[in-house]
């Protein structure tokens, strides 16, 4: 005999937030209630899930809009870093994503660094494109040019 639960949380193998699904009571009773990842499906229960989903998809709906601006504004930025470099031209230390979100800030682009992706740290001189990915799955590219500090 199966149990009828509703998921509040992604759950690998088994389904996403918001779903119905059916599951063994001992699963279900012994892990997805207590750690808080499911509900058991009653009327209200569903309906209240339903409703914490149209929210949810609404908010996500105007981070998206609201990332999409945020790009618009940010895509094509040319950001200019000057680092102290040594012999055959190489950098003492390297440009870091945190480093980029500063210059961009002093431009007035306000980016969390988590967001900068930056694969490996900028060790070389010359122009780097980066992504800067956004809420919702928008992304913005921008350009950074290392230089040489005088």
């Amino acid at each position: 005999m199966a149990m009828q639960l509703i998921l509040r949380e992604d759950v690998a193998n088994l389904g996403k937030s918001g779903e119905l699904v059916n599951v063994k009571p001992g699963y279900g009773r012994n892990y997805l209630l207590p750690r808080g990842m499911a509900v058991v499906a009653t009327k209200g229960n569903v309906s209240r899930i339903a409703h914490e989903k149209q929210v949810a998809e609404t908010r996500a709906a105007k981070a998206r809009k609201e990332a999409e601006g945020h790009a618009a504004t940010l895509q094509g930025v040319e950001i200019v870093i000057s680092r102290p470099v040594g012999e055959e031209n190489k950098l003492f230390g390297s440009v870091t994503a945190r480093d980029i979100a500063e210059a961009l800030a002093a431009k007035g682009h306000k980016v969390d660094h988590k967001k900068i992706a930056l694969p490996a740290p900028i060790r070389t001189l010359g122009k780097n494109e980066l992504t800067v990915k956004l809420a919702g799955g928008v992304s913005a590219t921008i350009v950074v040019e290392v230089t040489k500090k005088e």
